[in-house]
């Protein structure tokens, strides 16, 4: 028997047996406590204790969830609807969380599933310690252990071979053999056959996965719309303060100089100096604004050399690593050069790094974004932070942000963006 699949049999035999103690106490429990609370909402009670019960029933899900995906690489995505972000508070915010919950198909899946786990599931789940705790006791029979069981009992069934004797000690043994051997083949198969059950109860169905799809959308066409109205009044309060107030000025001094270029020539020129100076700095932050509408570079030269030499204007060393077979559509490329520029510029502002490194890379239909520092880490998307405005940003291409930022470092930030490129 190989080494690797014996103890990959035994783990999967204590996770076997985890499942099934999860199913028969954790399940059992919260179906129960689940019932007689949604009956409970009759008289009133009820309307304050099931948002606590299923808040717990979630958890259960969810720390099942989790395990499926650590344990056998099983993806069950969570389903749940977000509660709204101005949920009031106290008894009328209660009774609109109880009914926001109630309404979830979600809730009523989670109920389900908790039926289905308690019976179907355990039974799936104890087979794989079963396996291996009868195939170790059939070897046990064979060191003697059959003669004080006879001695009390009598004719002893091991399975279906009657223990009685020596011999037959040796064919429980034999079965023994067999069950582990069985265990050692289909333990972690048992155990994965757990969580695709858990999987068919606990995922959203196609109804639920459009209902997703359409919120998702809706979401992200809110913080697109949101995003473009602070855009404009940004690029208008530029132009007003500043190339529009230069313009404004040069005209005035052109007027000026109109009135004096007979009278006192002097001051006419250097009216005329000022004036072009005023021009002089008006283009430059017609340019800078340009730039940060859509970066020229951006256009010409794609993602890469642009990401390139945005690096170049850093205070920090930054190096960036570009390999990509091709370029994405103008405005995922816009929005990825963006979401890069915001992340550098947090990561010089508040991280204290020293260096920077950048890595874009194309795989699986996705264009992925890497940006990790070396500085003091700490790093989190909440609200708002400019994280969560990049991840607002990405969003609006199904994007998505992933932060790792220990204490003390070091800080990655992954973004990844479903796209074609050409």
């Amino acid at each position: 028997m190989n080494a690797t699949k014996a103890r990959d049999a035994v783990v999967a035999g204590a996770q076997g047996l985890a499942l099934t103690l999860m199913g028969l106490i954790g399940s059992i429990t919260l179906f129960v406590l689940s019932v007689v609370s949604i009956c409970l909402i009759a008289i009133g009670v009820g309307v304050f204790t099931t948002p606590a019960v299923l808040t717990l029933v979630r958890a259960h899900a969810n720390q099942r969830r989790l395990l499926a995906a650590q344990w056998s690489s099983v993806g069950i995505p969570v389903p749940y609807r977000p509660f709204p972000r101005d949920m009031r508070a106290g008894i009328t915010g209660q009774v609109e969380r109880c009914t926001l919950m109630l309404k979830d198909p979600a809730t009523w899946r989670d109920v389900q599933w908790l039926l289905v786990d308690m019976t179907a599931g355990v039974i799936v789940s104890i087979l794989a310690p079963a396996l291996v705790l009868d195939g170790i006791f059939g070897l046990l029979l064979l060191t003697g252990l059959w003669k004080p069981i006879v001695e009390a009992d009598g004719t002893y069934w091991y399975a279906f071979v009657p223990v009685d004797s020596w011999p037959t000690a040796g064919l429980a043994a034999l079965l023994g053999v067999v069950w582990l051997t069985v265990a050692t083949n289909a333990n972690r198969l048992l155990v994965r056959s757990h969580f695709r059950l858990t999987r068919a109860m606990l995922a959203p169905n196609h109804e639920m996965e459009l209902e997703q799809r359409i919120d998702r959308l809706t979401e992200t066409r809110h913080d697109a719309l949101d995003t473009s109205a602070a855009e404009l009044r940004r690029i208008e309060r530029d132009l007003h303060d500043g190339a529009q107030a230069r313009l404004v000025a040069m005209g005035m001094n052109l007027g000026t100089v109109e009135a004096l270029i007979e009278k006192d020539p002097a001051q006419a020129k250097e009216l005329i100096s000022k004036a072009r100076e005023s021009s002089a700095e008006a283009l430059t932050e017609l340019r800078d604004l340009v730039r940060g509408i859509h970066p020229p570079v951006l256009a010409e030269r794609g993602l890469g050399d642009a990401v390139k030499a945005l690096a170049l204007r850093l205070p920090v060393n930054t190096e960036v690593d570009v390999e990509l077979p091709g370029r994405a559509d103008a405005p995922v490329e816009s929005a990825a050069y963006f979401a890069v520029s915001e992340t550098l510029t947090n990561a010089v502002k508040h991280s204290g790094a020293d260096r920077i490194w950048v890595d874009l890379t194309y795989s699986d239909g996705s264009l992925r974004i890497a940006v990790t520092d070396n500085g003091k880490g700490g790093a989190a998307i909440g609200s708002g932070s400019g994280l969560s405005g990049i991840e607002r940003r990405l969003g609006t291409f199904d994007g998505v942000l992933a932060v790792s930022s220990p204490a003390g470092g070091p800080t990655m930030v992954t973004m990844e963006i479903p796209c074609e490129l050409f």
